[in-house]
C-alpha cells in the first residue's frame, strides 16, 4: 500500500529573522517600504516577538533575501 501527500496539503516552513552586518552581493535586497502591506505587518511581528513564525506557502519572502530597515536582516525560511 502507498501513500501519497495530496495536492492541497500546504507546505509549512518556519520564517524568521536574523540581523546580519554583512550582505552577499548576489542576495536579494529589499527595503522595508517595498512591502506589501500584510508582508510590513509579519516583518514588525517577527521583530517585536523575536520568535520564529510558521510560514505556510509564504511567498511575501525569499530565503535569503535581505530586508532593510533601521538595520539588515537576512530571510531564513527553514
Amino acid at each position: 500500500m502507498s501513500y501519497h501527500m495530496s495536492t492541497s496539503d500546504t507546505v509549512r516552513r518556519t520564517l524568521s529573522l536574523r540581523r546580519t552586518d554583512s550582505v552577499h552581493a548576489a542576495a536579494r535586497v529589499r527595503h522595508v517600504d517595498e512591502l506589501s502591506e500584510s508582508a510590513l505587518e509579519r516583518f514588525h511581528a517577527l521583530l517585536e516577538s523575536g520568535s520564529p513564525s510558521t510560514a505556510v506557502d509564504d511567498a511575501e519572502f525569499v530565503d535569503g533575501e535581505v530586508i532593510v530597515f533601521t538595520d539588515y536582516y537576512r530571510v531564513e525560511l527553514a
